[in-house]
């Protein structure tokens, strides 16, 4: 009987659950499902492979690497780039990302090693990293995220390798603790969030969860569920349904003050626009990092904002309505 669905990453899945959900809406029109994607960023589920029945509420790959490489660009250090990703749909979509945008920012950036490792079954980068360190690489481009992501830093930090670490998942849970002090000061990351940002509802947020879960050791960090979960009650409370196609026709189009700003649901192909931000893994210094990540000591310190304008992207969606 279940009518909503909400996960999160990683793609393969999602596009999984996309087909599933689509099949099942054609073959029982009366009991629809509606799925609420909070994490899973390949491009294409808001590209060629779009549904009716299916909303994201994070930015995808390519929205992402295009704040990623406009903050590249701008880095007089980033000279010669390396790409790691994970051989899956995400990482092969990260990988083209940059191979399109970074020429197109900067001619003089010389891409110097493009790598796909398997995923989630490298124990040991130390092999990895010393390919890396012999391109000359200064900056590493990776959506490597989990264990992939950590045990790829730390082996850099092991081989007295500190290039600037250009990530999707740094502060995914966990990694911080994984992390220690390996990436400060040139481990960063892109998110649509993170504890440091400095206005009061990321404050609050982020107060409200520590003092209720003293005890936890992990941390607020998936905004998109806040997002998708509000935004969802709003569009019942507009719709005046559960029913999931009305809800689906108030969620198209709806604006909602999110902690950083107005975010908006486009109607066109179902992905969500709102501001993004680089951040560099730092420790807590009082002023432009107050607060630590899963009880660290670190945190992560605001290096640009990407308003949500600036993040749309061209759409070949072509949406089939029920």
């Amino acid at each position: 009987g279940v009518r909503y669905i909400n996960q999160s990453n990683g793609s393969n899945i999602a596009h999984a659950l996309v087909d599933a959900v689509n099949k099942h809406n054609e073959r029982n029109p009366d009991k629809t499902v509606l799925y609420l994607n909070t994490g899973a960023v390949d491009p294409a589920l808001t590209n060629d492979k779009c549904s009716f029945w299916h909303f994201r509420f994070d930015a995808d790959a390519a929205m992402k690497m295009a704040a990623l490489t406009d903050a590249i660009a701008l880095s007089p250090r980033s000279k010669k780039v390396y790409l790691i990703n994970q051989d899956y749909a995400f990482g092969q979509a990260v990988a083209a990302a940059a191979r399109e945008m970074l020429p197109r920012k900067r001619k003089d950036i010389e891409i110097v090693g493009d790598e796909l490792h398997p995923l989630g079954k490298i124990k040991d980068f130390s092999p990895y990293i010393a390919k890396i360190k012999a391109t000359g690489a200064d900056t590493i481009i990776t959506g490597n995220w989990g264990n992939d992501m950590t045990l790829l830093v730390k082996a850099a930090r092991e081989a007295g390798f500190t290039p600037d670490f250009y990530t999707y998942y740094a502060g995914g849970l966990g990694s911080p603790p994984a992390l220690g002090d390996a990436g400060l000061g040139h481990l960063k990351q892109v998110t649509q969030w993170h504890a440091n940002i400095g206005n009061e509802k990321v404050d609050k947020h982020y107060r409200a969860y520590r003092d209720r879960y003293k005890d936890v050791k992990d941390d607020y960090y998936w905004t998109t569920q806040y997002l998708a979960l509000e935004m969802l009650a709003k569009a019942m409370e507009q719709a005046k349904s559960t029913d999931p196609a009305k809800v689906a026709m108030a969620l198209e189009g709806m604006k909602f003050e999110g902690d950083t700003g107005e975010v908006m649901m486009r109607a066109d192909n179902h992905q969500i626009v709102q501001p993004l931000y680089i951040s560099t893994y730092s420790k807590v210094d009082g002023k432009d990092v107050k607060n630590d990540i899963e009880r660290t000591g670190n945190g992560f310190k605001t290096d640009r904002r990407v308003e949500g304008k600036d993040t749309v992207m061209a759409t070949t969606c072509k949406m089939e309505r029920p």
